[in-house]
């Protein structure tokens, strides 16, 4: 009888190892074919999040895909009528260029300089285009990449291959990638931030001070 419950038993372990392998086996295969996030790189976040707070319109995720879309994050991107991080024509850059990193020129090369000029130089691109029907958003980014006098003449997103490609690019794929990445950097370092506040060293640092001994306090009340 022993035998026999000890068979059954290995046998239900045995059953249960497979079935936990499979599960495994599933999870891995269906986390290789999702495709992999285009995420803000580490040496241009801080940038991007400042950047992100000029108005109220923009965000991360919005700013990085059209950073994307732009350049692929290359501060050194030329497309011989665009230059920089954030691709601003000549002319544009001369009158929303901006020092962004305090050394007293605008750099249109420098991404601390370009990125900043591009969300300022955008939050003005929403006010253009906020009597005009349609999207803002998509508004908005099409006046970035046609200039603003074509949309408000075309009153709405011109018919531009260019400038259509460029807004559906960024609308519809780059942007909900950027949102998903950004929650889960955000998710990320919200586990950083607990395991932090949870380590022994933190709460030894965040704990009161012991009182002081009765001799000293005695001490202290006589002088």
């Amino acid at each position: 009888m022993l035998s026999r419950a000890a068979g059954m038993f290995a046998a239900f372990v045995a059953g249960l190892a497979l079935v936990v392998a499979a599960v495994l086996v599933v999870r891995q295969i269906m986390a290789s074919s999702e495709p992999e996030l285009p995420v803000v790189p580490d040496a241009r976040r801080p940038i991007v999040e400042r950047a992100a707070k000029v108005c109220s319109a923009l965000s991360v995720p919005l700013l990085a895909a059209q950073i994307h879309a732009e350049s692929n994050w290359r501060p050194d991107a030329d497309s011989g009528h665009a230059q920089g991080i954030s691709q601003f024509a000549p002319d544009t850059w001369k009158e929303w260029g901006r020092d962004g990193n305090g050394d007293g020129k605008a750099d249109v090369w420098e991404p601390r300089d370009a990125i900043p000029a591009q969300a300022h130089y955008m939050c003005h691109l929403y006010g253009v285009v906020g009597e005009l029907p349609g999207n803002r958003t998509r508004l908005a980014l099409a006046a970035y990449n046609a200039g603003p006098g074509a949309v408000v003449r075309a009153r709405g997103i011109p018919t531009i291959h260019e400038t259509r490609g460029y807004v559906d690019r960024i609308v519809n794929t780059l942007l909900p990638q950027y949102r998903k990445s950004e929650k889960r950097y955000q998710r990320s370092e919200a586990k950083r931030n607990r395991a932090r506040s949870a380590s022994p060293s933190a709460s030894a640092s965040s704990s009161p001070s012991p009182p002081a001994p009765l001799s000293a306090r005695t001490t202290r009340r006589r002088l």
